[in-house]
């Protein structure tokens, strides 16, 4: 039976604050989790749509556990959103103009697969925020008595196709292979 909180991206979300080879704390103090934060074009119904029945799907799963202690469950609009406007909440970041995007995160190591499903051999290498994508995420909900709401756990990616670096770093080969030296006559 198919889980109605899991969903696949299409191929063209794009990678950013990619933690998905080591683990990170995301404040001081907490447990280091496999992270990224997934870029969807606004463009990409097929990924939206999918993400927003997932949501909901979610919510009505995780009622009982979002009602708590209380008499009602909170409405969904009530809920603080996973799927976010980047145009609104990363308005200074160009990466995120006209696109929706969703953090996930892990405690375990996500799976990571190259564009032919195979092992990537060099991922400290390959795999970098900037580049593209498919990622298989899950919906759930949460209550900790101070805060309720839907996060989104990561569970596999696949690396699609290469995309600027984002965050300014450039990879070594690139540095090096597109700089001329002016020290290139200094053995002649």
């Amino acid at each position: 039976m198919k889980n109605p909180t899991k969903v696949i991206t299409s191929k063209s979300v794009r990678f950013s604050y990619a933690n998905l080879l080591t683990p990170k704390s995301p404040v001081e103090g907490a447990e280091p989790v496999y992270s990224v934060s997934l870029i969807i074009s606004k463009d990409d119904k097929f990924t939206i749509d999918r993400i927003n029945k997932a949501i909901e799907a979610a919510y009505e799963e995780g009622a009982n556990k979002l009602k708590g202690n209380a008499k009602v469950v909170p409405p969904l609009a009530s809920l603080r959103t996973v799927l976010r406007d980047g145009d609104v909440d990363k308005a200074d970041d160009e990466a995120y103009k006209n696109s929706y995007f969703v953090n996930a995160k892990s405690k375990t190591k996500p799976g990571i697969v190259d564009a032919d499903c195979n092992p990537i051999l060099n991922p400290e290498e390959e795999i970098y925020s900037g580049m593209y994508g498919r990622a298989s995420i899950t919906f759930y909900v949460y209550n900790t008595g101070m805060s309720k709401g839907i996060a989104c756990g990561l569970n596999n990616v696949q690396k699609i196709m290469d995309g600027d670096r984002l965050g300014g770093r450039a990879s070594a080969e690139y540095d090096f292979r597109e700089e001329s030296d002016p020290d290139d006559d200094f053995l002649d």
